[in-house]
C-alpha cells in the first residue's frame, strides 16, 4: 500500500460521513414539506441522473455480475429505504439535535457487525476507540435528558432503526469492494432503491408541486447530489483501502455533523456536554486510526 494511503481513504470516509450528518438538517427541513418516500425516490432519481453519464464516461464498465448486483440491491434496501424511512419519520417527532445524538451509536453497530458478520478481527484500541463512541453519545444524551425540548421516544427508536439500516449498508458494501467501479456501484445502488421508493412515492405524485418553492427545490438538489453522490462515492473509495471495522469508527462523523448543523442552522441549544461528547468522538477516531498511520 502506498505511503499516505490510509490517510487519504481516512479523509475519504470522514468527507463522507460529514456530508450524511449534515444532511440530517436539510433531512428535516424537507419532511417538514414533502412526503417522506417522495423526498427520497426525487434524491434517488437525481443520483441516477448525476452518476448515469459519468459511468458510461469514467468506467464503461459492463454490467456487474448477478451476485454483485444482488450485493447491491440488499445496499439500497438497507441503506436507503431503510435509514432514509427512519431517519425522515424520526425527525417528524424529534430534534435534529438529538437524531444526530442517536445517529452516534451507528459506530458501535458498524464495529459489532463487523466482528460479528464479517469475521474482522478488531484490535483493542479499536474496540476502545468504539467504546469512546458510546461514551461521546452517552455524554449528549445527558445534556438532552434535562431539556425540556426532549426528543419523542418513538421518534428516536425510528431514527435507530434508521442506524441498523446504515450498518448494514456499510458491512454489505464491504463484500463488494473491488469487484466493481466505485461510480458504477454507486449507479446501480441508486438504481435498485429508486425502484423500491416509487410504489410508495408515485401515489403522492402532486406533492412535488412544492417545489414550486426555489429554496426547498434548491435543498433537494443539494441533498441529492451530497446524500446520494459525493458520500457514496467517497465511502466506497475509502473502503478499497480499509476495514469496515476501522471505516465504523467514521461514522462518529456522522452525528458530530449532524448536531454541528442543527446547533448553526436550526439554533438548537449546545452545552458543555455536547462538546464532551464531540471531543470523545473525535478521540475515538484518533485512536481507531493511529495504528494505520503508524504502520503506513
Amino acid at each position: 500500500m502506498r505511503p499516505g494511503a490510509p490517510r487519504i481513504a481516512y479523509l475519504q470516509l470522514a468527507a463522507s460521513m460529514a456530508l450524511v450528518g449534515a444532511n440530517v438538517a436539510v433531512s428535516k427541513l424537507l419532511a417538514e414539506a414533502l412526503p417522506i418516500p417522495m423526498i427520497a425516490f426525487l434524491r434517488c432519481v437525481l443520483a441516477v441522473a448525476l452518476l448515469w453519464p459519468l459511468a458510461r464516461l469514467l468506467e464503461a464498465a459492463p454490467r456487474p455480475d448477478s451476485v454483485v448486483l444482488r450485493n447491491m440491491a440488499w445496499q439500497a434496501l438497507f441503506g436507503t429505504v431503510i435509514y432514509n424511512a427512519g431517519l425522515l419519520a424520526g425527525l417528524r417527532l424529534t430534534s435534529a439535535l438529538e437524531g444526530g445524538l442517536v445517529l452516534a451509536s451507528l459506530p458501535a453497530v458498524v464495529a459489532l457487525g463487523s466482528a460479528s458478520w464479517l469475521r474482522e478481527r478488531l484490535t483493542p484500541l479499536q474496540w476502545i476507540a468504539v467504546s469512546l463512541a458510546a461514551f461521546g453519545m452517552a455524554a449528549m444524551t445527558i445534556a438532552r435528558s434535562g431539556d425540556q425540548a426532549a426528543g419523542s421516544v418513538l421518534g428516536n427508536l425510528l431514527i435507530f432503526g434508521g442506524v441498523i439500516g446504515e450498518a448494514l449498508y456499510v458491512l454489505l458494501a464491504r463484500r463488494i469492494v473491488g469487484r466493481v467501479g466505485v461510480i458504477t456501484a454507486s449507479l446501480w445502488m441508486q438504481i435498485f432503491s429508486a425502484l423500491m421508493l416509487a410504489p410508495f412515492a408515485l401515489p403522492d405524485i402532486a406533492s412535488i408541486t412544492a417545489l414550486a418553492d426555489l429554496r426547498l427545490a434548491a435543498l433537494l438538489v443539494f441533498h441529492s447530489v451530497t446524500a446520494s453522490v459525493l458520500c457514496l462515492l467517497l465511502w466506497y473509495a475509502g473502503l478499497k483501502r480499509v476495514g469496515a471495522g476501522v471505516a465504523g469508527i467514521f461514522t462518529a462523523f456522522l452525528p458530530a455533523t449532524a448536531a454541528l448543523v442543527a446547533v448553526v442552522i436550526l439554533q438548537e441549544a449546545f452545552t458543555a456536554i455536547h462538546a464532551i461528547g464531540f471531543a470523545l468522538m473525535m478521540l475515538s477516531v484518533l485512536i481507531a486510526t493511529w495504528p494505520r498511520r503508524q504502520s503506513a
